[in-house]
């Protein structure tokens, strides 16, 4: 038989459903099965990526129980977790305990706040990432995770399945896998815990086949089973062997199922006892079939005796399946919580008891679960009296213990207090307000990447990164109040042309949107039907399911986040809350945001004003200029660059004045206007210099600056350079290589009325290019600035191939790439008699930032 037809007769419907894809299946289960098994890890799962490539999904898990897989069903790609990281980076993700966990992935930790080891490794083929697999092993005492051969397994294991994912995509056969396909989810190999063994007896000849599994419950090796009945017979309790055989009869003559316990003897004086059901086989044709029996022989070992003892005991016991649901209680429970046990099989016990509600009882069990360590604690039953819970976690499920408190508790206790060994009840309660420990995370993550957003439109990227995947959703818009009108600020997914019929909708507007902002409260909308019952004739969106959640800050309306969903989507009780809470936090993100933009727009509007809009044109010279801020909001940066025609010469000015703020603008304002005047008048580039920093100084400065000042003859080529404090100008010579020059400098403008600043004369050939810069272009965290300038002049002889904007461009390309930059940038370039070529506009994404020639 083919495996194709394997497959489909294992179908209850005898056909794949659609979207199925058992080969991939398969390959999935046996990866997290065999994950699990090589690093003694209690849960494993398989994260692979989402169609629109924004979320890794749950694809198939082992040992994790669904109630906690709901939480994490997707996660962001860009998001701070372990899985998401080790998909980026593309190397795993090594986390030995909770210690290194809190370092590397505080959210993470606040989370999930229990001790547990984790590993994640990127599952891969080639050049392509399908997603991730992780496993969770109980935190060891000695902090130490993974080995390193355990390690190299688990990435053995992850290339296995990228390849075996590979392949069937190769083939077609990966199926149709999105955030919609159900995960699978396997429970963790163990044990049988009842044996069975087959048989058919016949009941006229003697003859009995048997199984391997029954001839190893009755103590015999397989190969020694001779097909007797009676030699299985002589290893019963003889004082069970009468009674059997009449039931056996009875069962035959009459044709009913045959039901009876037998004890089978051990050979060291002991038995057992195993359960015998048995059946007359329908007779084919309507035949009278001969008088055999066909059954099962089942073991249970010493279980049932176990069970029997628990029931004796006055004490509640009970087991929990991995997702928390009541899988057996023995009476005394019962009488314990003062409920019937039909009432709470096959349910969480807080879903059931009101007094178990609180959401720090739920945590008691998942703290157990994750970290699989015992936990006790505390609850009060409504009766006032102190019960105390014991949970035992194990690979299958887990196993509690409940009794009454017989000593005095403490008037301070409060409910979920966990009972420490030899001491009184230690009260740890993470919070209780977040019902699910993947809500309480998606919470967090928002408002962490909420608060490193600056502009509105970065506000709006983070929500855009962190919502959509955590919800499954497709489209987000955000609009802004503005004039008492909603206007757009950005938008993902939807069509411009929808959105902009409704730009500019005034807020009294009959519409979700704007009900859902005027009335404070969110607007879930579940159908296209229950939208169109609500608001007849409104123009509908591809969409299927909406989510209108009003931006209120300060109690002012803000705007209103928009998240729409291709296909129905229901919004359980929980998910309302967060969506509600997260709107929260954009709205409060978005104002502050505003404010920032409107107060970026002020202080970009005066520094520019203070700087040169637009240089002169020169016969013989080639000049540019670039200025790139790096404070926010209202801090201004001193940082300046001028050219200044003098006659047949030409004075080019770079400065910077400490501080980032109005001060430090104002002072830069009053160097360059000095500088200007004193170079106009004609001054020598000494003068010019020493009078600026006396001038300076009559002005009471409460901040130093530095500046290189250069007077520049075009058709001569001679330049003579005055350094105040300021870094050392470069020069590219046409050969393409360049130097630092060597010029000697006075000190910073604002120390010394009386200072001396000498005054070098150079010589530039034709094609030479000088450039004047601040140390914002070239500062680097840990770095000296003798590297620093190096480095610079190392870039200007490698880039200097091409005309003098695409070189100023590149340089700030370059800077611009260090995440250490905090400090504004000045550059000034000047090229000496350039060869002809055709000038361009400047192409740098930065030159727009300040003024460009």
């Amino acid at each position: 038989m083919s495996t194709n037809g394997v497959a489909s007769d294992l179908h209850p419907f005898g056909a794949a459903s659609v979207g199925e894809a058992p080969e991939r299946d398969d390959a999935l289960v046996s990866a997290v099965v065999g994950a699990v098994e090589l690093t003694g890890a209690h849960t494993g799962s398989v994260f692979l990526l989402s169609g629109d490539h924004r979320s890794l999904v749950v694809a198939a898990s082992c040992g994790t129980p669904p109630s906690l897989l709901s939480g994490w069903r997707r996660i962001p790609v860009n998001s701070r977790l372990p899985v998401a990281e080790a998909y980026r980076r593309g190397r795993m993700v090594h986390l030995a305990g909770a210690e290194e966990t809190m370092r590397r992935f505080p959210q993470l930790s606040v989370a999930l706040p229990y001790p547990f080891g984790s590993a994640s490794v990127p599952v891969r083929a080639g050049e392509r990432t399908f997603g991730t697999l992780a496993v969770v092993w109980t935190a060891r005492p000695d902090g130490t995770g993974l080995s390193r051969a355990q390690r190299r397994r688990l990435r053995s294991a992850a290339d296995r399945l990228g390849t075996a994912l590979d392949g069937l995509r190769a083939r077609g056969a990966f199926g149709e896998y999105d955030e919609r396909t159900p995960p699978v989810v396997v429970p963790l190999p163990s044990a049988p815990v009842i044996r069975v063994g087959l048989f058919d007896w016949n009941l006229d000849t003697g003859a009995l086949t048997a199984d391997d599994e029954l001839c190893a419950i009755f103590g015999m090796p397989p190969r020694e089973f001779d097909g007797r009945a009676a030699t299985l017979a002589a290893m019963i309790e003889p004082a069970d062997l009468p009674g059997f055989r009449s039931a056996a009869r009875a069962a035959v003559q009459e044709r009913h199922v045959l039901a009876h316990c037998l004890r089978i003897r051990d050979g060291r004086g002991g038995h057992h006892t195993v359960e015998l059901w048995g059946r007359m086989p329908e007779s084919p044709d309507g035949l009278e079939a001969s008088a055999h029996l066909i059954g099962a022989v089942l073991d249970s070992g010493s279980r049932m005796a176990a069970v029997a003892a628990i029931e004796r005991l006055a004490d509640g016991f009970f087991t929990l399946s991995p997702d928390g649901r009541l899988a057996y209680a023995n009476h005394s429970l019962e009488t314990l919580l003062r409920v019937r046990l039909d009432e709470l099989l096959g349910r969480r016990p807080w879903d059931v008891l009101p007094w178990l509600a609180d959401p720090v009882y739920e945590d008691r069990y998942r703290a157990a679960l994750v970290s699989q360590q015992p936990v006790s604690f505390l609850v009060r039953h409504p009766s006032d009296k102190w019960l105390v819970f014991s949970l035992h976690p194990g690979a299958q499920g887990m196993t509690g213990w409940a009794a009454p408190v017989r000593q005095p508790v403490p008037a301070e206790t409060g409910p979920g207090a966990i009972l420490t060994e030899g001491g009184p009840p230690a009260s740890w309660s993470p919070p209780p307000a977040a019902p699910r420990v993947g809500s309480l995370y998606r919470v967090l993550t928002l408002g962490s990447a909420l608060t490193e957003a600056v502009t509105a439109h970065e506000v709006f990227e983070a929500v855009a990164e962190q919502l959509l995947p955590a919800f499954g959703g497709q489209k987000l818009a955000i609009t802004v109040v503005e004039e008492r009108r909603l206007r757009l600020l950005d938008q993902r997914g939807y069509s411009k042309h929808f959105l902009a019929r409704f730009e500019g909708t005034p807020l009294h507007a009959r519409l979700p949107v704007t009900d859902a902002l005027t009335s404070g409260a969110p607007l879930f909308v579940e159908s296209r039907e229950e939208l169109l019952e609500t608001y007849p004739g409104i123009m509908v969106s591809p969409s299927n399911s909406w989510a209108f959640l009003p931006l209120i800050a300060s109690n002012r309306p803000v705007g209103v986040c928009l998240l729409g969903f291709d296909d129905v989507h229901r919004f359980p009780d929980e998910e309302r809350g967060v969506l509600t809470a997260l709107g929260g936090l954009i709205a409060q993100a978005l104002e502050r945001a505003r404010l920032y933009d409107a107060e970026f727009a002020l202080a970009r509007g005066l520094q520019n004003a203070l700087l040169p809009h637009r240089l002169p044109t020169l016969p013989g010279l080639g000049v540019t200029g670039r200025y790139l801020p790096g404070t926010r909001g209202m801090d201004i940066g001193g940082d300046w660059y001028d050219v200044i025609p003098t006659g047949d010469e030409v004075a080019l000015i770079v400065g910077d004045v400490e501080g980032h703020n109005v001060a430090a603008a104002a002072a830069m304002g009053q160097l360059r206007s000095a500088v200007r005047a004193f170079a106009t008048a004609g001054h020598r580039p000494s003068d010019v210099v020493a009078n600026t920093n006396r001038l300076h100084m009559d002005l009471d400065p409460a901040l130093l600056a530095s500046c290189c000042y250069a007077r520049l003859h075009p058709r001569s080529g001679v330049v003579r350079i005055v350094r105040a404090g300021h870094l050392p100008p470069l020069l590219r010579l046409p050969d393409g290589q360049a130097e630092i020059l060597d010029v000697p400098g006075g000190p910073l403008l604002g120390i010394d009325a009386a200072a001396h600043f000498p005054e070098t004369e150079l010589r530039l050939v034709p094609g030479s290019v000088l450039a004047l810069y601040t140390d914002g272009l070239i500062e680097r965290r840990d770095s000296d600035i003798g590297s620093d300038v190096d480095r610079l002049r190392a870039s200007l002889a490698r880039m200097g191939g091409g005309g003098l904007e695409d070189l100023a461009d590149a340089l700030l390309r370059s800077a611009c790439r260090s995440a250490d930059r905090v400090d504004d940038i000045a550059l000034l370039l000047t090229e000496c008699a350039p060869p002809p070529r055709t000038r361009t506009k400047p192409t740098c994404a930065h030159a727009g930032s300040g003024p460009t020639p």
